[in-house]
């Protein structure tokens, strides 16, 4: 106890130390603007002056954001005042900041924009970044990725071209972020393993902490918590020593967000307490949005409901205030299971209804979203293409001047060496030419399939989707016209919940399909906790098993661990269980169970369904075939999902089969390598 005691006075003491280090950074500037104000020759459009206003401005960011508007708007007029146009990126900066921490994503964008074309005037390579960057980074938070990737994609290429790195590794580390929204976690980690190549360039001990403060924050996100403790330790060493008080506290959250993974709920309070009180001292209400949250399901973990409740209350005030729906749907998931804890059933009710809301929302953002990423990564690739061809006729050019020298070299000097010479050039030049014709054929062939299975999505969607959306508007339009009143209307309601739910689910699978053809099917596989991923799932669709009265049950054997790609067996997983509980009638059972083959697992998903006849199983897995059959209580599926599982299981090194009999039910066996492979330890 005592041992505890003092470690908590210890941190109250480096607390102390860390305020004082940033209040005397402030002070130092403010310093600088007196004694510079006390100069003979003293002008307010000094470039000096100026740029002191701009760097005391955005020392007040996280501090005093009103300081932060009066400083920027000071240093924009002056630089007017001076036609120094620097100076004026610089403040246009700062007032985008200023807007984008309150939550006024189209005001930021607005000062953002200005920054980037008075930059392009200055010539300011550095600022023109800044603002790049700052514009990725709004539209991001906007939801218009398509937007944030085209100023990320440019940027990068930007950085590259004038060797700045800290820019390239700010970039890139926001780029992963995107991939991060959208649940590629394999994608993200690829791009911060570039991000940690250029920080070594670097060499900057901050800039290496950012970094891995939010490596760790991924890594809890996909319950590598080992990896995620070292390397928030690692940047909270780093932020603690060069007194970085708002990465500090992002720090501290994310390691009580680690400890609440593991369930230790009072180790988590402790550092999201740590966190907190460095936020008495700051003005970030986006960082105090997911630490409130990570505060009141700690306490909820703790069973201490007041305090669950006051600080989901807090976070939800703020996500409201910023227009920032992540995190009001976390708060309405707590407040949901608060109220439900205390039998207090309407308030549970309006806070599931609206945590619904958000997720069907969220959830049809991130698809749209990542169409979008989809068009700008093809549309850049079709740009390289362009590029590709330019090269080609300047290939083809500098071919016709070689020849031409030849024929010159052979008229005046008659040199058999320089005539060989210029053989081995022309071979040279030759060669290279066959192995871009090669790659544009290639290219030509990919674009040609990409095509081929655009009208195959649409052939689907018009098979698919076109029915559901069309009785939607056939009955919206009836009742628009009175043909029929809002009591028959809402009669309808489950079947349209039914029909939403459905579309839902194809758009998933289609969207799933689709990249997969467009991009040829890459499976990264990793270690993965197959009972985890069966667990998420059965929680998904429990809502649809009640509804049906259905029971579902799994028999996993522990540490069933696989060497799998997580993102392709989670959608096996959930179409073979939605399958199940499509073809099972009411009062039946869908049972998950595993069973170890030498080096493989086998998972097999029973149903005590209608079962199916031979001719029926013949065609189950046709990659051609989108075919679809209806369920017990008429649910239709997308055709597709079958043969989307059989591709993923074999990319997997795994099997998929089915035993069936008619009125008997089935049961669809798969099968996966087990894991072998052990981490390795982060350096």
């Amino acid at each position: 106890m005592h041992r505890l005691k003092g470690f908590i006075c210890a941190v109250f003491l480096l607390f102390g130390v860390l305020v004082t280090a940033q209040n005397n950074s402030i002070d130092s500037l403010e310093d600088k603007l007196s004694e510079l104000k006390l100069k003979p020759n003293f002008s307010k459009t000094d470039t000096i002056y100026i740029n002191l206003l701009n760097n005391l401005a955005n020392a007040q960011r996280f501090y005093k954001s009103d300081s932060l508007l009066l400083l920027a708007n000071q240093a924009l007029k002056l630089s007017k005042e001076s036609n120094y146009k620097s100076g004026e990126s610089n403040a246009l900066l700062g007032l985008g900041d200023y807007h984008s921490d309150k939550g006024q994503h189209n005001k930021a964008i607005e000062y953002f924009q200005k920054a980037l074309e008075t930059s392009q005037l200055s010539l300011n390579s550095a600022l023109l970044l800044e603002a790049q960057n700052s514009l990725a980074v709004e539209y991001s938070y906007k939801g218009d990725y398509t937007n944030s990737l085209k100023f990320y994609l440019a940027g990068i290429d930007l950085a590259k071209e004038t060797n700045s790195d800290i820019q390239l590794s700010a970039m890139s580390e926001n780029v992963a972020h995107l991939y991060i929204s959208q649940k590629d976690y394999d994608q993200a980690l690829e791009f911060y393993e570039e991000v940690l190549k250029i920080n070594e360039r670097i060499g900057d001990d901050v800039v290496s902490a950012e970094s891995m403060s939010n490596i760790a924050s991924l890594y809890a996100d996909i319950n590598n918590l080992d990896h995620a403790m070292f390397n928030v330790n690692s940047s909270i060493k780093a932020f603690e020593e060069h007194k970085v008080m708002d990465w500090l506290a992002y720090a501290y959250e994310i390691k009580g967000k680690i400890y609440l993974k593991e369930n230790k709920y009072k180790w988590a309070l402790h550092w999201y307490n740590q966190s907190e009180m460095l936020h008495q001292n700051l003005d970030d209400e986006r960082g105090k949005i997911d630490l409130y949250n990570g505060m009141a399901e700690a306490y909820l973990g703790l069973e201490n409901d007041s305090l669950s409740e006051k600080y989901a209350l807090k976070a939800n005030a703020i996500s409201h205030q910023i227009k920032f729906m992540e995190g009001k749907k976390k708060c309405a998931l707590t407040l949901y299971k608060l109220h439900k804890k205390k039998n207090n059933f309407e308030e549970a009710l309006k806070y599931h209804e609206i945590y619904q809301t958000l997720l069907d929302t969220l959830s049809r953002n991130e698809n749209k979203a990542s169409l979008n990423m989809l068009k700008t990564k093809m549309e850049h690739e079709r740009q390289k293409i362009e590029l590709i061809e330019k090269n080609k006729k300047e290939l083809a050019s500098q071919q016709t001047y070689v020849y031409l020298s030849l024929a010159i070299l052979v008229i005046f000097l008659a040199v058999t060496l320089l005539m060989r010479r210029g053989e081995r050039i022309q071979r040279s030049l030759y060669q290279e030419l066959q192995n871009k014709t090669k790659d544009l054929e290639k290219r030509e062939l990919e674009l040609r399939k990409i095509n081929e299975t655009k009208d195959r999505l649409f052939s689907i969607i018009g098979h698919d989707l076109r029915g559901p959306i069309g009785a939607f508007q056939s009955l919206l339009k009836y009742l628009k016209d009175g043909d029929i009143g809002q009591a028959e209307f809402m009669g309808f309601i489950p079947k349209l919940r039914h029909d939403i739910d459905h579309i839902s689910f194809t758009l998933n699978n289609l969207l799933s399909w689709g990249q997969s053809q467009m991009n040829g099917l890459i499976t990264k596989p990793t270690s993965v906790d197959l009972q985890t991923i069966v667990n998420e799932n059965l929680h998904l669709l429990s809502e649809t098993a009640d509804n049906k009265s259905i029971r579902l049950i799994s028999h996993l054997n522990p540490n069933t661990t696989a060497w799998t790609d997580a993102n392709q067996i989670d959608i096996v997983i959930r179409n073979l269980i939605s399958n199940a509980l499509k073809f099972t009638p009411e009062n039946g059972m869908v049972t998950i169970s595993s069973m170890e083959k030498n080096d493989q697992w086998q998972i097999s998903i029973r149903d005590t369904g209608v079962g199916m006849s031979q001719e029926v199983i013949n065609k189950l897995f046709s990659k051609n075939s989108n075919v679809t059959t209806y369920g017990t209580n008429n649910e239709k599926g997308t055709g597709l999902g079958l043969s989307l599982c059989k591709e993923m299981v074999e990319e997997n090194n795994g099997k998929i089969w089915v035993n069936s009999k008619e009125r008997k039910g089935s049961t669809f066996h798969f099968t996966v390598p087990k894991s072998k492979t052990t981490y390795k330890k982060t350096a």
